[in-house]
């Protein structure tokens, strides 16, 4: 093979490593779905989000359903609106529960989904009533911390 045969080779295989590195790059962050399917808008309240963000994962017995597409504060109940795209493969009903949880102690936060027993299921832009918010670290500590020193004080007589 001659030298430019090996040059022209050897750029194919960089510009290759290239495109699979940013592909890498996109699916770890999650900032790219390669799902193509068909999706449902679902909203929920909640009086802390915690760390939530945009494009984390909605899940349901640890499967991934949808993704969080949008957070926004409403300013009539002091909130926050959660925007779920939730897959047209999976439907719940319509008394379904929404969690805000933690992958592990200090992990990624996202939105566990719990099925309730209503016949009839969610639709495109309706809301879940039933909400559970962000169990915030800072707020365990504290009260463990208050619990802690209320118990060291003397009594009064």
């Amino acid at each position: 093979m001659n030298r430019s045969t090996i040059d022209l080779w050897v750029g194919v295989f960089v510009v290759m490593g290239f495109v699979a590195l940013i592909f890498l790059a996109l699916r770890v962050g999650n900032l790219a779905s390669f799902s193509t399917g068909e999706t449902y808008q679902v909203l929920a309240k909640f009086s802390n989000i915690g760390g939530l963000k945009v494009r984390a994962p909605v899940k349901s017995a640890g499967v991934v359903v949808g993704r969080i597409v949008e957070i926004r504060f409403d300013n009539e109940s002091y909130e926050a609106v959660v925007a779920m795209d939730i897959e047209q493969a999976y439907r719940f009903p319509r008394d379904t529960t929404a969690k805000i949880l933690t992958s592990g102690i200090l992990g990624e936060q996202y939105v566990g989904l719990e099925a309730g027993g209503d016949d009839k299921m969610l639709a495109d832009g309706e809301r879940l009533r039933l909400t559970q918010s962000a169990v915030v670290l800072e707020n365990l500590i504290s009260q463990f911390l208050f619990n802690k020193a209320a118990e060291g004080k003397p009594a009064e007589k």
